[in-house]
């Protein structure tokens, strides 16, 4: 049995124990609250931010057009003479008969592989821009390939611009309107719209000679601002520069260059298809 004197000695312990826990506790406490209101008024720390690199959007252009697989402009013909010649000969306007037509492509053919250009893509351009040869600006005597200096102003035939842009009236439109007019197919329109595509496509250092001397006789027709050069090597490079809005250029007209070889059906239901000035793309003032 625990004697009385042993168990007041031992209540007396482990009342000093409890002294001296709540005391220990009480500092720990004290302390903790001394730290606490800086621990929750410190600002958070800082994250670094992901880098973020703003997108290139025409402003034009809310929605990105749908993927497609690109095109470039300089390399192998996408498709053949006779295959160009099956697809405009029955579209073109009658004026344009097939021996015309065989003229238009071959200078197409010889002036593109004479500067490592895809020429079939060049010329799937201009059915495009002109609606397979039926447009007001394609017909003789304005010869105009690719809606060049089509800009959509007006004109006042009593006041002529500066040659070789005319004043001429569209029979298509009912108006009178400012483009580009061409003495000849193969010497002139030819040159001047694969000659531009090279100045989008290349700068004068990476261009060969022959390349920056087609460049040189396509700018002296309509020239290009310099930080346009270089900047489109494909086809789809040129949305929203060659035409405004533009916003699926590219893509329409590799979509025709695909039907005109043959690689995409042609759907007979499909609605004909409306020259490059009258889908709602001009060319910009600056481009």
């Amino acid at each position: 049995m625990v004697s009385r004197r042993r168990a007041l000695g031992a209540l007396g312990a482990a009342g000093a124990a409890l002294i001296l826990g709540t005391q220990a506790r009480a500092i720990a406490e004290l302390h903790h609250k001394q730290y606490l209101p800086s621990l929750q008024h410190a600002p958070p720390p800082t994250a670094t931010p992901p880098l973020t690199i703003p997108p290139t959007v025409n402003p034009l252009c809310p929605t990105p057009p749908p993927p497609a697989i690109d095109a470039p402009i300089l390399g192998p013909a996408s498709g053949t003479a006779e295959q160009a010649l099956a697809w405009l000969a029955p579209r073109a306007d009658p004026d344009y008969t097939d021996f015309d037509l065989t003229v238009i492509i071959e200078g197409y053919r010889s002036i593109g592989e004479s500067v490592g250009m895809d020429w079939f893509l060049a010329l799937a351009q201009n059915a495009h821009e002109t609606g397979s040869l039926t447009s007001f600006w394609s017909q003789r005597p304005q010869r105009n390939p690719a809606g060049l200096g089509v800009t959509g102003a007006p004109c006042d035939p009593n006041k002529p611009p500066v040659a070789p842009n005319v004043c001429a009236y569209n029979y298509q439109r009912t108006r009178w309107e400012i483009g580009i007019s061409f003495p000849s197919w193969v010497d002139d329109a030819i040159p001047a719209h694969l000659g531009r595509l090279l100045a989008y496509a290349l700068t004068d250092a990476q261009a060969t000679p022959a390349q920056l001397a087609l460049i040189q006789k396509a700018l002296s027709y309509r020239g290009l601002s310099a930080s346009l050069r270089g900047v489109a090597p494909t086809i789809i490079g040129l949305n929203g520069k060659w035409a405004v809005p533009g916003c699926a250029y590219g893509q329409t007209i590799i979509s025709l260059r695909d039907r005109m070889n043959g690689s995409k059906a042609v759907d007979p239901t499909a609605p004909p298809l409306l020259p490059g000035d009258e889908d709602g793309d001009t060319m910009p003032e600056w481009g």
